[in-house]
């Protein structure tokens, strides 16, 4: 079963059982799902899917922030609660360590040099791990392998 069927059967779910905040959840996940289906007249497939999950989570994250930060944590709960329903849809994440091998493989493969290679190197990378790993903790683990860390 594909990641777009899994989401939508989680919905059917949801619906039965009445978890109104899951459906939510849900229901704006495929709502994104079909805009980008319709804006780029494509069919999903299961990595398409998990951008999409990823770039919703790093809204949530955002949010979370935000709100925490002008002391509404009423509406940081709602965010949160929509980040554990949006998790999982994403594949199990690498710890850093697997992060940080993986991008001095991709450096050693590249022959990458130093920090004017960065762009060079985040291409491959994201190529190999989108989905798998935060992109933010990616970058640094780039970093840190172009200038020798």
């Amino acid at each position: 079963m594909s990641l777009k069927e899994q989401i939508t059967e989680d919905m059917k779910a949801a619906m039965r059982a009445k978890d109104s905040a899951r459906l939510g959840t849900i229901r704006l996940l495929t709502a994104a799902m079909k805009q980008k289906e319709v804006d780029e007249r494509i069919d999903l497939d299961d990595a398409a899917v998990i951008a999409i999950v990823d770039k919703m989570l790093k809204q949530r994250k955002d949010s979370i922030e935000a709100f925490e930060k002008a002391g509404r944590q009423d509406l940081a709960d709602v965010e949160i609660a929509e980040t554990e329903v949006l998790k999982v849809y994403l594949p199990a994440r690498l710890s850093a360590d697997e992060v940080a091998a993986e991008v001095k493989a991709i450096v050693a493969a590249l022959d990458a040099k130093g920090p004017g290679d960065m762009g060079k190197v985040m291409g491959a990378v994201k190529a190999k791990l989108a989905g798998k790993a935060d992109m933010g903790q990616v970058s640094a683990a780039v970093k840190a392998a172009l200038s020798g860390g």
